[in-house]
């Protein structure tokens, strides 16, 4: 069974985030699963630090990113929002470049909040964040 409201497509997704940030880093959903997502970012000057590597902040935004898109698309946007609440990141390794792959998966569904764990590896598949997002589910105004 799906914990998705409804039926969505890639392209519908990652429409939404042209825009915002989630365009401005490259931030991409590549997969829908029954129990999450998964979605990429690129290694490059917009994400690194001034050592070259992967900048630990533009890891918790993949992450929140992934988690956010989720549980929007859990809801029903007619009436509820997803917000973020909380984010912890462990930095477990890093990457110099290419590009990185967040799995998003869900922890707990319920109706005024969500906790996802996001996995990033590296094009390696070796860890490199792990994080916990908790969103919090509000009514539209």
């Amino acid at each position: 069974m799906s914990i998705w409201f409804k039926d969505y497509d890639l392209e519908s997704i990652n429409s939404m985030g042209k825009e915002s940030m989630t365009g401005l880093l490259d931030i991409l959903v590549t997969k829908l699963n029954s129990n999450g997502l998964v979605g990429t970012m690129p290694v490059d000057h917009r994400t690194k630090q001034p050592f070259g590597l992967l900048h630990g902040g533009a890891s918790c935004v993949l992450a929140e990113s992934l988690g956010s898109i989720a549980s929007n698309l859990v809801v029903d946007n007619s009436k509820f929002a997803a917000v973020g609440q909380s984010i912890n990141a462990s930095h477990i390794k890093s990457a110099r470049s290419g590009v990185v792959s967040g799995v998003c998966e869900a922890v707990h569904i319920g109706k005024s909040s969500h906790v996802w764990e996001i996995k990033i590896f590296n094009e390696d598949q070796e860890l490199v964040c792990l994080s916990r997002l908790t969103m919090a589910i509000i009514n539209k105004r």
